[in-house]
């Protein structure tokens, strides 16, 4: 009776800490971000201008005809037809899948927890990163959500009507100014889709259900979990980003699915990638029989500086995030992690987990998509930054791995200004250089003894997330 009652009383002061954590968050998707027409934007390795060369010539046009200043004040005054890719950017950003907090899903093994919200941002930020690599994988970097810009007329539970339509307008409003509010609300655009776009959907909905917030999704919430018992992590506890890198590592390892056997993850040692581990696990379909080999993930658990973001690793970063195979960074400021995907100028873009949103049972045919894509997009000062962070990339074969090691070695040796650069990849084994290395799989535990060594570290490392 006692456990009952102490069962009851946890169930109380999760649905306490839920409604609070929601209005505490509810800015997340209520505040405006800006963004400048005159520098690029780039996601995940894809730029865009919001003005092109032909529009500048339309402005510089406009402004010496009519005699206006041509610092840019007037440029709000210009044809409407004046907005770059705007769209295109929309729909990218948009396309990105977004995991946030969420209540009311099953409960959580060992604990009477039904939310995640106030402890599970780190993990929601890890899920979106493993997302973004999962999406190259199945969709590639072209692919766009065919309903992405029918956002603003989404009706969904989840979401009230009237502050997505007004935050699916706020990118749009703060690039375009007063721009004539009937373009907002375009209606969806009805058709049937081809064979190509009928697969791709397929795929999208399947990567969403593989981090549904159930016992029986291979990456959701309730798994994870789990595999964290192993580092000594629990439901409820704070997690950080190299801890939760290992983590993705032993889910995407342990996921049963045969769609996901073409995939591993790779976590890198000390801030070192050993080229042969990694070309080892993309060829473990060979030593198993199969043809072909594994595209792989890798994960790079990283310090930016030491109590506060050295802004020397600004480039580097912006570097990073300007490659087509990144796949994002697990990071956020101190206290809070955000998932970055972006940057302009000296300001990263990020998704932002906590928002606390109700459970969507992704075993259901035509589940509701929309509250797994953010209608806008975040921007915070790279000064901001903790210096604990995860770097991703994602490599389709062993040529594009080598292509890849090549490419950041020399943007890592061009932006360190210090003796040492931020990570490498070094030729051989890890085992060459006297670091143990555990075997792919464990029969009896799920982590090595040099694995939780160094987790335990991490842990003690890294900064506090709520």
């Amino acid at each position: 009776m006692e456990a009952t009652g102490t069962d009851e009383v946890e169930k109380i002061k999760s649905k306490f800490m839920s409604a609070w954590h929601n209005m505490k968050y509810s800015w997340v998707l209520k505040t405006k971000t800006y963004f400048s027409r005159n520098s690029p934007v780039f996601l995940l390795g894809k730029c865009y201008h919001f003005k092109t060369e032909g529009e500048y010539r339309a402005l510089g046009s406009f402004l010496s005809r009519n005699k206006l200043p041509t610092d840019g004040s007037s440029f709000d005054k210009i044809s409407t037809e004046i907005s770059g890719n705007v769209e295109e950017f929309r729909k990218d950003f948009i396309s990105r899948i977004w995991l946030t907090y969420r209540e009311e899903f099953p409960q959580i093994k060992g604990s009477a927890l039904t939310t995640d919200c106030g402890w599970g941002c780190t993990l929601r930020t890890g899920q979106m990163l493993l997302a973004q690599g999962l999406m190259l994988h199945f969709l590639g970097r072209a692919w766009v959500w065919p309903e992405a810009l029918a956002m603003d007329s989404c009706d969904s539970e989840s979401w009230p009507s009237s502050t997505v339509r007004k935050l699916t307008a706020s990118l749009e409003a703060s690039l375009t100014a007063e721009r004539d509010p009937r373009l907002l609300a375009r209606p969806p655009a009805r058709r049937d889709w081809d064979g190509t776009e009928s697969r791709n959907e397929l795929y999208h909905r399947k990567i969403i259900s593989w981090f549904g917030d159930s016992p029986l999704a291979a990456f959701g919430l309730h798994q994870l979990i789990e595999y964290g018992k192993k580092s000594g992590k629990m439901a409820g506890d704070w997690y950080g980003p190299a801890v939760v890198a290992h983590i993705l590592r032993k889910a995407v390892e342990e996921a049963r699915d045969p769609e996901l056997q073409g995939v591993t993850v790779y976590v890198a040692q000390d801030c070192t990638v050993y080229s042969s581990d990694v070309i080892d696990r993309q060829c473990s379909f060979v030593a198993s029989g199969k043809a072909g080999t594994k595209a792989v993930i890798i994960l790079v658990p990283v310090r930016l500086g030491g109590e506060r973001t050295n802004t020397d690793y600004l480039e580097f970063v912006k570097g990073i995030l300007s490659l087509e195979y990144c796949v994002g960074i697990i990071g956020g400021r101190p206290k809070q992690s955000y998932y970055f995907a972006g940057f302009q100028d000296d300001s990263l873009i990020y998704m932002d987990p906590h928002y606390c949103q109700s459970f969507v049972d992704v075993s259901i045919k035509d589940f509701p998509l929309e509250s797994f894509h953010c209608p806008s997009p975040k921007k915070m000062s790279f000064k901001k930054m903790d210096p604990s962070c995860t770097i991703g990339f994602y490599c389709r074969t062993v040529q594009d791995f080598e292509k890849a090691s090549e490419e950041i070695t020399k943007m890592l040796k061009s932006s360190s200004k210090e003796k040492y650069p931020l990570f490498t990849f070094v030729k051989g084994h890890s085992r060459d250089y006297d670091f143990a290395s555990g075997p792919l799989h464990e029969e009896n535990d799920l982590f090595s003894e040099d694995e939780k060594k160094r987790l335990k570290r991490f842990s003690t490392e890294e900064f506090v997330l709520l």
